[in-house]
């Protein structure tokens, strides 16, 4: 009786280590890449102040700028930057070109269903940028919603999503950066520029002679967040803790503090 009781429990400890040896462990293709390769390569457009924008000497700098560094530091690799238009940032993610996108990007349902999102790192909303005070003043989306208003977006963007569900009747041209969609504004080509809030109102500051007004209150919630690679739990579990970390500690209400409680860095702004 003994040596069976011996037997069954060689067995079943047998049939652990067994289960143990061929456990499988959540895939973690991104990380293990980045720690490879040595590098943590971020998406972004590089023309979103205060998010991302690039100096008249060539650097980039901004909010999403210092919390991927911050990110890349904790990883203990360097961060390498790619720049590209809005609209191409999630597909260059999609196609392995990025490790992480960080670029005012909403986390919306329909984006999460094809990339993994961590976040929000910031609440925002949607805002108009115009030279006309009776715009200015509106509280609600459908106040612009006429024939004859034109309007300018980024394209890819979920503004433009907004303007097609909210202000079908309005006239939308879609621009490649915000650049190109602000000077729409300042030239009069359109009436009114429709973006997140913070770009409309760095805008203002940025060009302070120009007749730039904004709306005070946003007419939409957006949550941003930091969009990954699907299929890598071990990097959005990583990403998650970083961010709670980031946010306890208190390093991202001084990142906010940097760049959206002190306007000097235009100045270095083409």
């Amino acid at each position: 009786m003994k040596k069976f009781a011996l037997l069954m429990l060689l067995l079943l400890v047998s049939v652990l280590l067994s289960a143990c040896a061929n456990m499988s462990y959540p895939a973690a293709p991104t990380i293990d890449n980045i720690l490879r390769k040595q590098e943590l390569v971020l998406g972004t457009s590089g023309n979103q102040p205060p998010f991302s924008m690039t100096t008249r000497d060539g650097q980039l700098i901004g909010f999403d700028v210092d919390l991927a560094q911050a990110m890349a530091d904790d990883l203990g690799v360097p961060l390498k930057v790619r720049t590209m238009p809005f609209a191409e940032l999630l597909p260059a993610l999609a196609a392995g070109n990025v490790d992480m996108v960080i670029s005012g990007l909403t986390m919306t349902p329909e984006r999460n269903l094809r990339h993994a999102f961590v976040g929000p790192y910031f609440i925002s909303g949607k805002s108009v940028l115009t030279k006309l005070e009776t715009i200015a003043d509106i509280e609600d989306a459908s106040e612009l919603n006429m024939p004859g208003m034109t309007l300018t977006v980024l394209e890819g963007s979920t503004s433009q999503e907004f303007v097609a569900s909210f202000m079908p009747e309005a006239v939308v041209v879609p621009a490649r950066d915000y650049d190109e969609a602000v000077d729409m504004v300042l030239k009069d080509t359109v009436k009114a520029l429709i973006a997140d809030y913070p770009v409309c109102i760095i805008s203002v500051f940025r060009y302070p002679d120009n007749g730039l007004i904004s709306t005070i209150r946003p007419l939409s919630f957006e949550p941003l967040g930091i969009a990954l690679p699907k299929g890598d739990p071990l990097f959005v579990n990583w990403t998650e803790n970083f961010l709670g970390i980031y946010q306890g500690t208190g390093q991202l209400d001084a990142l906010k503090e940097t760049w959206f409680g002190d306007a000097s860095w235009v100045e270095r702004l083409p």
